[in-house]
């Protein structure tokens, strides 16, 4: 179905196009530079750990999968050394999954991965329309993300 008669994609898949294109850039990078112990499924959790931690639940939530499947993800990713559960201050019942020192070798991989390509996007389709996009993502950002 589409949203516009201009195109056969509809605004939707229009927006996941770009964000496929720049992960599966980000993970082809951090396998080139020696991390192959890490799934795409686990990638998806990783990044969205915060920088004071995150809770499970909170993962799970925003990666959109169970509990029992960020869990399971996290256990993963702690065997590989990515992350490190510490008690989380606020509540003794509850731990912060935080990215360990492997995992900040990994984010500053993927960071650097991101800013290429966002130039690269930048050159293609110039200064203003870049800025342009990026402001309407981000005033759509205002209806669309929950978590920010």
């Amino acid at each position: 179905m589409t949203d516009s008669a201009e195109s056969p994609l509809n605004t939707g898949l229009l927006l996941y196009l770009p964000y496929r294109a720049m992960e599966a850039r980000v993970f082809e990078d951090i396998r080139a530079a020696g991390f192959t112990d890490m799934t795409l499924a686990q990638a998806r959790v990783f990044q969205r750990i915060g920088p004071r931690g995150t809770r499970l639940t909170d993962l799970a939530d925003q990666a959109r999968v169970t509990k029992q499947t960020a869990a399971a993800l996290v256990e993963a990713l702690e065997r590989c050394g990515y992350v490190h559960r510490t008690s989380d201050p606020t509540d003794a019942r509850a731990r912060l999954v935080h990215i360990a020192e492997r995992g900040l070798e990994v984010a500053g991989i993927a960071a650097r991965t991101v800013t290429d390509v966002a130039k690269e996007w930048r050159a293609h389709l110039g200064a203003r329309r870049y800025e342009q996009l990026r402001n309407t993502l981000l005033a759509l950002r205002d209806i669309v993300d929950p978590y920010q």
